[in-house]
């Protein structure tokens, strides 16, 4: 699955904070807050498909597939990293918040939406 989102636009974004990262994922339809290990995590039909706050709040987490994760890798290498051990070889995505944007993370969280939306239980 390609992400369809490239760069367009030649003017820099201000950085994505905890805050707008939190209301993003709440756009989604059925999307529940939960609490998983201390910190916030965003769910749809019981999956977790984002989490916010671990280790800090400048983190945030989007559970891609493996090759959407390789392409935000790619395409920002300073705002997303692989989880440590098999969370992120399974596509689980940790990101730097401040090293991204909105516009970024919109495609990202609904990406890991969809992934959750639409897979089996």
């Amino acid at each position: 699955m390609t992400i369809a989102y490239k760069p367009t636009i030649a003017y820099q974004e201000t950085s994505m904070t905890a805050d707008q990262f939190r209301k993003v994922v709440l756009s989604f339809p059925d999307t529940e807050e939960r609490a998983h290990h201390g910190h916030p995590d965003f769910r749809v039909r019981g999956k977790i498909f984002a989490t916010l706050g671990h280790p800090d709040e400048t983190r945030g987490m989007v559970q891609l597939t493996p090759e959407q994760q390789a392409e935000f890798i790619n395409d920002h290498p300073r705002a997303f990293s692989p989880a440590a051990g098999k969370w992120g070889q399974n596509g689980s995505t940790v990101v730097y918040l401040p090293r991204s944007t909105k516009a970024v993370m919109q495609v990202a969280i609904r990406a890991a939406y969809n992934n959750a939306a639409t897979s089996r239980k």
